[in-house]
């Protein structure tokens, strides 16, 4: 975003933090992640849960899809614990260098990048921010474990807003929506 534009945003009130980014220069800037070796040799783990993330585990509609394994880079997450749930101080927001990795596990147990992914804890953010984070006009999802329910709607997070980019596995419910239909967890031996 301009600084011209990120000024008009802030003088309209819309948000507090907005970002536009070229979704070809964004896979271009993470396409050597396609190699899940190179994400561990800068700092990428699995998503210790192990868990491939469906809509259907979440208790949404299957049709939904999934986000595949995450891969995430605790010290861009900031971490700070695990217990009770995975809190951290982040409020990263520069998806050229993302601070989760999304891969699609293979029937011959090799890993496909599909997507990449940024989360900011809700707490460390509004701390420094009026509005969640907005990325090429859509506002970031926010993510709380409700008690009331079996789900984990919040993934073993701590309250965070997240997003998700689907640069390399074309999502037809569209680039920036959490799930994708194109995406299976159906070889996920974890």
């Amino acid at each position: 975003m301009t600084a011209l534009a990120f000024s008009a945003v802030l003088a309209s009130g819309a948000v507090a933090y907005a970002d536009d980014y070229d979704l070809d220069a964004l896979r271009a800037a993470t396409e050597k992640y396609k190699d899940v070796n190179v994400a561990l040799a800068e700092g990428f783990i699995p998503d210790p849960s192990g868990h491939c993330v469906t809509a259907a585990a979440e208790g949404l509609d299957p049709a939904l899809g999934a986000m595949g394994i995450h891969y995430l880079n605790p010290a861009l997450l900031k971490i700070t614990g695990d217990k009770p749930r995975v809190d951290g101080e982040s409020t990263y927001t520069d998806f050229t260098k993302p601070a989760i990795l999304l891969y699609e596990p293979q029937a011959d147990g090799s890993l496909v990048l599909v997507g990449i992914e940024n989360l900011v804890f809700e707490k460390a953010w509004t701390a420094t921010h009026g509005d969640p984070p907005v990325i090429n006009g859509r506002t970031w999802d926010h993510m709380a474990d409700n008690p009331d329910t079996e789900k984990d709607e919040a993934h073993g997070f701590m309250p965070h807003y997240d997003q998700h980019v689907w640069l390399f596995r074309a999502n037809p419910s569209g680039d920036l929506q959490p799930f994708n239909p194109a995406v299976t967890c159906e070889n996920h031996k974890g």
